[in-house]
């Protein structure tokens, strides 16, 4: 599992680690890590031509100690300061000593200006800020970080891209655009979130020596924390036992949308799956295992999860009938709408929602915009107000628990899922896991994982329908098993 931490803490660590070191022992550490990741992307390192981009904090520091080691292999280092008189003193001096070459950011360079020179480097270094920069880059970098963008070599960011919140994931302005980030000790949230990760490509992780508190503010789960929690089923069992889901879902105007939540409920990993609704003919032909029923959620039958919602119109009868049990419940899509505030919150049993943004941004009262360019705050804003676990979809899913803790973050998925039908598919399936005995967070969670998984081998690159991602599912599911 990959943890991220916040700023605040990743600071009280530092400090405390700093007070039982040589003064300079961290940064050198760090400067280390981050020297061996770029001659690792270089490949050759001896003649190679190296720019850092210089901040005034430690950043700055950690990119001249980094810089200086580069150019004792043989690199041509050339270093960018921004604010020379606030420059890293000890890492500057190192840097010269290696004869590493230092210019100001706004001054002339033997055969061009510094932007040209940032253009023809095999590699940039950005330590222009470091993690307590928020709003964006101030206008002395901009040119500097447009140059990096129009490099021919690769940038590496030192510990997240400058100009990106890595707190939130937020990207109020103008920020650096790397192909690596090198972090350090731990990730920080705005490297997992985007859309500070878009910005961030590959993400490298040095390990300093850091003693972090146990639970983190985000964690990423992976194929080894998930395939812990997928449901498999043992000698004794029998389709009941391993659990019954119930979907309510689809209208006559959208017959589909319970086909989709069916397929996925199917491959969730319960035993049977129960659909109720005026969508049983379409139900029943393509999935004949189906338990179909018309009589209504109260009468359908015991299930263990229900998942209400999708394609339902205006169904608030049906909705409310679901709400009123008293097992475990998934809301998506019109269910969201339809759900009744009041009646979410006083649920005894475990309630998982799952919006898209612009759903998000309607219950929550704000602009789809707003969601998009704070996720971290608006889930967790969401799960205190609904009293619920709520799963938001996106380019960055996110779960969060209504009782705090760590908010979840997945690492899987194509920007291919962005398909009609395909939030209908993860809806059943995180159903399903509901129904198979998961909590709202881990059925969450694992859905959104496999759903992911399933959406990139289905999609291969080339465009994909929900009903190819339902059935990508069980290859996604024995790729986690392994």
């Amino acid at each position: 599992m990959r943890s991220a931490y916040s700023v605040e803490t990743v600071r009280t660590a530092e400090r405390e680690l700093m007070a039982r070191l040589p003064e300079g022992a961290l940064m050198q550490r760090a400067a280390a890590g981050l020297a061996a990741a770029c001659a690792d992307l270089l490949g050759r390192v001896y003649g190679s031509r190296v720019v850092l981009l210089v901040g005034s904090g430690d950043n700055g520091g950690d990119a001249l100690y980094a810089g200086a080691r580069l150019a004792r292999r043989g690199a041509g280092v050339t270093a960018v300061l921004l604010a020379p008189e606030r420059a890293h003193a000890a890492g500057l001096a190192a840097l010269r000593r290696a004869r590493g070459r230092v210019v100001e950011a706004g001054g002339a360079v033997a055969g061009g200006g510094v932007e040209e020179l940032i253009e023809g480097a095999d590699l940039v270094l950005d330590g222009i800020v470091g993690i307590g920069g928020k709003g964006g880059l101030r206008p002395d970098a901009v040119p500097l970080a447009a140059a990096a963008g129009r490099s021919r070599g690769a940038v590496v960011a030192v510990d997240l891209p400058s100009g990106v919140d890595v707190g939130t994931g937020q990207v109020r302005g103008v920020a650096v655009r790397a192909d690596l980030t090198v972090t350090f000790g731990t990730h920080k949230p705005g490297l997992l979130i985007d859309p500070a990760r878009e910005y961030a490509g590959s993400v490298r992780l040095v390990d300093i020596g850091l003693e972090l508190p146990v639970e983190p503010e985000l964690e990423a789960l992976q194929h080894a924390d998930v395939a812990r929690l997928l449901p498999v089923p043992r000698a004794e069992s029998d389709k009941y036992r391993r659990g019954v889901v119930g979907i309510a879902a689809g209208s006559a105007r959208y017959p589909g949308a319970a086909v989709l939540a069916v397929s996925g409920a199917l491959r969730g990993g319960a035993g049977a799956v129960r659909y109720v609704g005026p969508a049983g003919d379409a139900v029943i032909a393509r999935f004949p295992e189906t338990l179909v029923s018309d009589t209504g959620p109260k009468h359908a039958g015991r299930v263990q999860a229900w998942v209400v919602g999708p394609g339902a119109g205006d169904d608030a009868v049906t909705v409310g009938e679901v709400l009123a049990a008293d097992v475990p419940v998934l809301i998506d899509a019109d269910g969201l709408r339809l759900a009744d505030a009041e009646v979410v919150r006083g649920r005894r049993a475990p309630t998982l929602m799952t919006p898209h943004a612009g759903e998000a941004a309607a219950l929550l009262g704000v602009e789809r915009g707003e969601v998009e360019g704070a996720r971290l705050a608006a889930v967790r804003e969401l799960a205190g107000r609904y009293g619920a676990t709520v799963l938001l979809k996106g380019s960055t899913t996110l779960v969060a628990d209504s009782g705090g803790g760590a908010v979840r973050v997945n690492p899987t998925g194509t920007s291919w899922l962005a398909t009609a039908g395909s939030g209908d598919v993860l809806s059943g399936l995180a159903g399903s896991l509901l129904a198979a005995g998961l909590t709202a967070v881990d059925a969450g969670s694992a859905g959104a994982y496999v759903h992911g998984l399933a959406g990139r081998l289905a999609a291969d690159g080339a465009p994909v329908g929900a009903h190819d991602v339902a059935d990508a599912v069980p290859a996604a599911w024995r790729n986690v098993l392994g």
